[in-house]
């Protein structure tokens, strides 16, 4: 999974940063000023970071700086600053690029997938999103709070095909049609065994569950409300 070490001393913005990247199934880990962001990218590996400048001890500069002495692991800086010298010095130091707070954090997830896309061939995946799940379409991978989960190749498609459909009632007979392919000769109850192994997977407590829903009389439902 894509690691993105978030360096920014302001945990309102740090939390809205993490959450659109988690959202985009990014593994992120936060550090709150420059000599945690330093000592965290020593002990582990990432693929990318986003760097304020503005942070009390240690600016941003001097971790960019420490940071290109041992890796080139692209460097996206968060900066307050919007005066051309100021962009120069980020550059001429090792920036990749630089965001002007305040920004959009959908435009920051943008340009992380740019630089992801381009060095490390990441982009192709699609995920689907809902809550703390995230569904890796390309690779059939499943992961919960950053956690992967073992799905059957049965499993996912059910999964896939109700996250796919988010919110809309499928009944037994289209999925088995989407899963199966129409030519199945298989009981549709099946499906019920499917579903229960899948809840007790995903679910905190697969007997109240708060995604995949049984509508009685009708079929199931993935809720992705995001209420969570």
């Amino acid at each position: 999974m894509i690691r993105i070490l978030v360096v920014e001393d302001e945990s309102q913005i740090s939390s809205i940063v993490v959450k659109y990247l988690q959202k985009n199934g990014f593994e992120c880990h936060v550090a709150e000023n420059g000599l945690e962001a330093l000592q965290m990218f020593s002990e582990q590996h990432f693929h990318l970071v986003i760097l304020d400048i503005m942070m009390p001890g240690i600016d941003g500069y001097e971790v960019l700086q420490r940071i290109r002495e041992v890796s080139q692991v692209p460097v996206i800086m968060l900066t307050a600053k919007q005066d051309e010298v100021d962009r120069l010095k980020g550059f001429q130091i090792g920036a990749d690029d630089y965001v002007i707070k305040p920004f959009s954090p959908r435009e920051l997830v943008e340009r992380v997938k740019v630089f992801l896309k381009r060095i490390y061939n990441v982009g192709d995946e699609v995920v689907i999103s809902s809550g703390s799940l995230q569904l890796y379409t390309s690779s059939m991978k499943l992961v919960r709070n950053g956690e992967a989960i073992d799905l059957t190749s049965t499993e996912f498609k059910i999964l896939h095909a109700l996250m796919k459909n988010m919110n809309q009632i499928l009944t037994r007979e289209q999925l088995i049609e989407m899963v199966f392919g129409v030519g199945y000769d298989g009981f549709d109850r099946n499906i019920d065994s499917y579903i229960k192994r899948i809840r007790q997977k995903i679910e905190i407590d697969p007997k109240k569950p708060e995604y995949l829903k049984t509508k009685y009389g009708q079929g199931y439902v993935f809720d992705g409300d995001d209420h969570r």
